[in-house]
């Protein structure tokens, strides 16, 4: 069973990346650099798309894809309901930490309880979405702002914890010099309101492999 959607770029793309051109002469040229790259994708549903961030936590993509597609292949069809019913038990012998099976079924629980959240997330604000998603177990910050970045394709997002962003400031902005998450956030100001837009071109000039989730 497919768990996937057809990848999507937003309609805001063009708009984003001109003004962030004329407005930022080094962003102007690391979004030149990647004109071949197809921008900032959405793949997967709500709860997938949080799923999959659990899974990956502290591990490698590798390790986190093949704990990934056995999972999915014995939760079949992947939805909500169908993680909630089967319990801690049901996903033992996956290679998931009982810590990570606790925050799955955690997870699949707010969206069998409240089946309208996808919804809900897609109509709240970005300071909301945070708020909502942080009180489930397993997502932080970082996981949420990912979420919005990734499944909600909001614009105007800056994830001032996420290492590989600070690394690609220090490296096109500062010389290599060290950068504290208040200086990526001050720097990220000349950014708005297209911010989701210059972190994707940042995390790509570290890796040419489009970045999506």
């Amino acid at each position: 069973m497919s768990i996937t959607t057809e990848p999507t770029v937003p309609a805001y793309w063009p708009e984003a990346t001109e003004q962030l051109c004329q407005n930022d002469p080094v962003m102007g040229r690391l979004v030149q650099r990647n004109r071949s790259g197809a921008g900032l994708q959405r793949r997967g549903d709500a709860f997938t798309t949080l799923a999959r961030a659990i899974v990956g936590q502290q591990i490698s993509v590798k390790a986190a894809a093949t704990i990934w597609a056995r999972l999915t292949a014995a939760v079949d069809p992947w939805v909500a309901d169908q993680v909630y019913a089967r319990g801690a038990s049901g996903l033992a012998g996956l290679g998931l930490s009982e810590r990570k099976i606790s925050y799955l079924i955690d997870l699949a629980a707010h969206f069998t309880q409240a089946p309208d959240l996808p919804s809900v997330l897609l109509q709240a604000s970005d300071d909301e979405i945070i708020l909502r998603l942080t009180e489930i177990r397993g997502i932080g910050r970082w996981t949420a702002e990912m979420f919005l970045i990734f499944n909600l394709q909001r614009p105007d997002i800056l994830p001032v914890g996420d290492l590989g962003l600070l690394k690609a400031i220090s490296l096109h902005y500062l010389e290599g010099q060290p950068v504290t998450a208040d200086q990526a956030q001050r720097l990220g100001e000349q950014w708005r309101p297209w911010r989701s837009v210059a972190t994707w071109y940042l995390w790509r000039s570290l890796d040419p492999i489009s970045v999506d989730n």
